[in-house]
């Protein structure tokens, strides 16, 4: 169980849930992929994750599909990695997996693609002698709700968000060992996550979410040079602006972080979640008014689009 903003409370039903491994269902405790697969000799992959909620028809929506397979595409185009379907296909394929498993509120999905099967242990993609592995796990899992209430304490690490040059941090690939790093060096401070610099010593954003701060009435964030292109993240920024919020993406340093009045940090799996410490200095008690509104605003998002249906 982490101590996150991805803690979740256990469901008995995940124990049964059925696994889709490159388009056929497993039970959990038979999904299995190769010893020589990419993903797992390498990190040679791109993965998303996924929230569902229930639709107009009590069907399971998967919401922001649109923008989170463009990522994934994205991702894929980047590492040269042919996925060998269209987005339509598994379109298809993640509901077909949802229906299977009546998982149509409070999920999370698991989306992995990996370049495939390699021939022997070896980095060069012409090893690879299959068709990518692709993995779609879908469990019963939502936020603790204190997540939303209650704010998480972070610590900044001496591990930075890299050079595009070196990994570009905009890519969301199976190599997380930059962020796991960061995580570890959290996670022995006694903190929930950590807080990660750029290399000019900006802030850039946490091991697995994204953060903002609020300043002078204000909505801060990353440049955005050095992170991931977050779903999330961006829904809060057009919706603050949409509704009258200065929201900006700018380069700011730890002491715009330490003098702020509120902070807080976005994912899909959580939403918005408030910080309430950092590096040991408070910053606010728990959720504060932008937060709040801001939780307010993003809920309202998510039943939109869930009202859309498939």
């Amino acid at each position: 169980m982490t101590h996150s903003t991805h803690a979740y409370a256990p469901d008995p039903r995940n124990d049964a849930i059925l696994i889709d491994v490159n388009g056929t269902l497993f039970p959990r405790a038979e999904a299995k992929v190769s010893v020589f697969d990419s993903g797992f000799i390498l990190g040679d992959g791109v993965w998303e994750g996924l929230r569902v909620h229930a639709g107009p028809d009590g069907r399971g929506v998967i919401v922001f599909l649109d923008r989170h397979l463009k990522r994934l595409w994205e991702g894929a185009k980047a590492l040269d990695l042919d996925l060998g379907l269209t987005k339509e296909a598994l379109t298809k394929r993640l509901y077909a997996c949802l229906d299977a498993n009546n998982a149509h509120d409070g999920v999370h999905i698991r989306l992995m693609a990996t370049r495939g099967v390699k021939a022997t242990p070896y980095q060069d993609p012409r090893a690879t002698i299959s068709a990518p592995t692709i993995v779609i796990i879908p469990e019963f899992k939502t936020p603790l709700p204190e997540t939303a209430r209650e704010g998480k304490r972070l610590f900044t690490v001496h591990v930075r968000r890299g050079y595009p040059d070196v990994q570009d941090p905009k890519l969301n690939s199976h190599s997380k060992l930059n962020c796991i790093l960061a995580c570890i060096q959290a996670a022995k401070a006694g903190a929930d996550e950590a807080l990660m610099l750029d290399p000019h010593g900006f802030v850039a954003t946490c091991n697995s979410t994204h953060f903002f701060i609020v300043k002078d009435g204000e909505i801060w964030t990353s440049s955005g040079d050095y992170c991931l292109g977050g779903i999330t993240r961006g829904l809060v920024l057009e919706l603050a602006r949409r509704n009258g919020l200065v929201a900006r993406e700018k380069n700011f340093s730890l002491h715009d972080a330490y003098s702020a009045e509120e902070a807080f940090v976005t994912g899909t799996f959580a939403g918005l979640a408030p910080v309430g410490e950092i590096d040991g200095r408070k910053i606010s008690n728990g959720r504060g008014p932008m937060v709040e509104r801001l939780q307010k605003l993003y809920k309202a998002r998510v039943e939109e689009e869930a009202a859309k249906g498939r």
